[in-house]
């Protein structure tokens, strides 16, 4: 059993791990447009993964296994192509996104 002072210390932990998290995000939506502006498509890749990374590990930390969220996509994916989003409309890609993941 976790003494009080442990288990404070890995409450503590937990919400650094958080706020690192939060700027992380931050960070690599920054230099996703900053990299797309200046043409550098190498590196706002990267910055898309790392961001996909941050939000797949913060959705852990705050509790979410991660078939959690991919569900949670899923849903959201279906929940936007049967309410007509306009990038669906547009360009097809929610659906194209939905079909995708399913064929993993």
């Amino acid at each position: 059993m976790e003494r009080p002072r442990e288990k404070g210390m890995h409450i503590a932990k937990n919400l650094k791990v958080l706020e690192w998290l939060k700027s992380e995000i931050l960070d690599q939506v920054a230099g996703l447009y900053r990299y797309m502006m200046h043409g550098k498509y190498e590196r706002a890749i990267d910055c898309l993964a790392s961001l996909t990374v941050a939000v797949y590990v913060m959705a852990r930390r705050i509790g979410f296994s991660f078939r959690d969220l991919e569900s949670a996509v899923l849903k959201k994916l279906r929940e936007n192509v049967r309410d007509g989003h306009q990038m669906e409309e547009w360009y097809g890609d929610l659906s194209a996104l939905d079909e995708y993941l399913n064929k993993r």
